[in-house]
């Protein structure tokens, strides 16, 4: 295994909010936004990744297979990017994380020293019909901290109307 590869995320307090780069990850991502923007804590953006579904790097050619250190640049720099793209407060804190683990396991690990866990409902696999997503069913279950799951519309008033609640709560 390549040493330069992070496997664990270790976090000292704050908002965890997991992205996995669909619709859902970046409205959850957006909501931990706006409670950690209004609770003065540090958000840290977990993605967990596999060779199988990290960006290709740009170091990749065909006939050859790059260190993993390259695909872990190329999963932060795509994180990086959705984040740049949600137009965060710029007063919140944000740290972006990549681990080389299962989603699952990934979060759980990022989840031992966290306040608050935010997930999407749904992420990039798995069957529509389902409320939450086997990720977010998991870390539900068995996370180590109180966890929040976004999902999208779930009383028609979309996004906006979540966060201006989340807003509003006493202190």
């Amino acid at each position: 295994m390549d040493e330069d590869v992070s496997e664990v995320v270790r976090i000292d307090g704050g908002i965890v909010v997991g992205h996995d780069g669909s619709k859902c990850s970046q409205e959850a991502l957006a909501w931990a936004a706006a409670l950690a923007r209004r609770a003065d804590l540090d958000l840290h953006v977990v993605r967990a990744w596999a060779m199988m579904t990290a960006p290709k790097p740009s170091t990749w050619e065909p006939g050859y297979v790059p260190p993993l250190a390259d695909y872990e640049k190329a999963v932060h720099d795509e994180l990086t990017a959705h984040v740049r793209a949600a137009h965060l407060d710029p007063d919140v804190r944000v740290t972006c994380h990549v681990v080389h683990k299962s989603p699952a396991q990934g979060l759980m690990g990022a989840a031992q020293g966290a306040d608050l866990m935010v997930l999407g409902a749904r992420g990039r696999g798995g069957f529509s019909g389902l409320l939450l997503g086997s990720v977010s069913d998991q870390l539900v279950h068995h996370a180590p901290c109180p966890v929040t799951v976004i999902r999208t519309g779930a009383h028609g008033r979309g996004l906006g109307a979540v966060i201006e609640r989340a807003a509003t709560l006493p202190e």
